[in-house]
């Protein structure tokens, strides 16, 4: 048996688990993103996704201070398989015309898994808490606006405990009692 691990022991391992293959099939040329106006871009009637006012406006901030980062996947036809929140934030932002990325030969059935599968598979991802901890303080540290990591201000408050209030001794007892609160930018002592 050979232990050769060149290119075509990868290729068969690959052939094997059938993931090139299918690419291959399903999207058989290079994927290039081309620029497509909004109004040739049709979105699915059953997207089961839903986007709030908020969150659209979240996205458009997101696209305003980033660039467009994430290309909406369209069948054939135009029709939105992936990134109907980030075409809603384009007309809101009057964005006439959006990066796409063509998916091609997918079944009827492949577009309404995938359509689910692009937005589910996300949320099955955690957090390392100890990380986005340090992440969120170095942004705040910076005076970077965390809104615009899709994060509540209250998540981020209890993330960097950001529960101190300043007051008086009517409504937090006497201050002298108080347990000391460590700033997170400076480590300083408040």
């Amino acid at each position: 048996m050979s232990t050769n691990q060149g290119p075509l022991a990868l290729e068969s391992r690959v052939i094997l688990v059938g993931t090139y293959t299918m690419a291959i099939e399903k999207n058989h040329r290079k994927l290039e993103i081309l620029y497509k106006p909004l109004t040739l871009l049709m979105g699915y009637a059953n997207n089961p996704r839903t986007h709030s006012a908020d969150q659209v406006d979240e996205i458009a901030a997101s696209i305003k201070q980033f660039g467009w980062t994430n290309p909406v996947l369209i069948d054939e036809q135009g029709e939105v398989i992936a990134g109907h929140g980030r075409l809603l934030a384009a007309e809101q932002c009057c964005i006439e015309d959006v990066p796409t990325i063509t998916l091609c030969g997918l079944t009827k059935s492949e577009k309404k898994a995938y359509r689910i599968a692009d937005n589910k598979l996300s949320l099955n991802a955690g957090w390392d808490l100890d990380f986005l901890t340090l992440e969120l303080s170095d942004l705040l540290a910076e005076n970077f606006d965390l809104g615009l990591t899709g994060f509540l201000s209250d998540e981020i408050d209890q993330m960097l405990n950001l529960d101190f209030l300043p007051g008086n001794e009517d409504d937090q007892g006497k201050l002298d009692h108080l347990d000391a609160k460590l700033c997170p930018h400076c480590g300083g002592v408040l």
